[in-house]
């Protein structure tokens, strides 16, 4: 057979790529089926606390659910107070920073790697994901490798991320765009602002 597109039978790899020997990458895939996913929804320490011992950086107080899925949790920096809903993939590649007081809703993909198609051995490469502090990443979004999201942005339900997208804004679509101004949310009796009105005072 002729390969015109791509030779899997070449690829291979790269040295290091994991992060981590083959043993600890199948230790943690055994650790999250048998005692990550089974435990009770309420046991956010403990998920946290297996988290940590595979490297992952959890701030306190961290939401995780039961059945989010991480690739290699040591490349995996989740901030304080910060939520991850259910069945979220952290597909950790590379690097994934999610901020403090962030959510990440559920069915929600972050996708750190890829592959070169312009190749024949279709090599694997990967680019870190940032997600800002205060962010909310809606229902079943995907976020695409080497995306970073301002502080505060808004990303509406089944939006996919290909490029950056500035603070303080709402976003939607396939590929999302800014559609407005995130609202600064008021105190009692007040009217919320636009997030851009926090940088003019």
């Amino acid at each position: 057979m002729e390969h015109r597109y791509q030779d899997l039978s070449t690829f291979t790899m790269p040295p290091g790529f994991r992060g981590r020997p083959a043993w600890v990458v199948q230790l943690w895939w055994i650790v999250e089926a048998l005692l990550f996913r089974p435990s009770p929804q309420f046991l956010y320490g403990w998920r946290r606390w297996l988290l940590r011992q595979f490297g992952a950086e959890v701030g306190r107080g961290a939401v995780i659910r039961p059945t989010v899925r991480t690739q290699f949790p040591w490349k995996v920096k989740i901030g304080e107070y910060a939520w991850i809903g259910d069945d979220v993939v952290l597909y950790s590649l590379g690097p994934i920073h999610i901020g403090p007081h962030a959510v990440v809703s559920q069915k929600t993909y972050l996708c750190t790697g890829s592959h070169d198609p312009a190749k024949l051995d279709f090599p694997i490469f990967s680019q870190p994901i940032s997600i800002g502090a205060e962010c909310w990443i809606a229902t079943d979004v995907y976020v695409a490798p080497g995306v970073s999201i301002g502080q505060g942005t808004l990303v509406g339900a089944r939006s996919s991320v290909f490029k950056d997208l500035p603070a303080g804004k709402v976003c939607v679509g396939s590929p999302a765009r800014v559609i407005r101004d995130r609202l600064v949310p008021a105190t009692v009796g007040a009217p919320a602002a636009p997030a851009h009105q926090l940088n003019e005072n």
